[in-house]
């Protein structure tokens, strides 16, 4: 009885898995640009600034300052993507858990 139940389980949460990944072949649009604020905008800027620069003619102080500053854009850059990422695995276990409680 036991090994009944776990391969429904495993058959729900496998037929679970499938619309997902129908529905995100669907709605393949074409990318739209989205609007990027201003802050966002300089910074992209500034390295793209950096890229440019010829780095032979700098002394090894300066381009230490520049891939400081490189660094510290590209942390802020990577901050500004505020959200909740789960990954299939958390999923799993958070409807696991509610399965068993409920």
């Amino acid at each position: 009885m036991k090994k009944i139940t776990s391969y429904l389980m495993i058959i729900a949460l496998s037929l679970g898995a499938i619309p997902t990944s129908i529905s995100a072949a669907e709605t393949n649009l074409p990318n739209t640009p989205k609007e990027i604020p201003v802050e966002v905008q300089t910074k992209l800027d500034r390295l793209e600034d950096i890229k440019k620069i010829d780095k032979s003619t700098l002394s090894s102080a300066e381009k230490k300052e520049l891939r400081k500053e490189v660094k510290t854009i590209k942390a802020e850059l990577r901050s500004t993507n505020n959200g909740l990422y789960l990954s299939f695995g958390a999923i799993v276990i958070i409807l696991l858990l509610l399965i068993l409680l409920l």
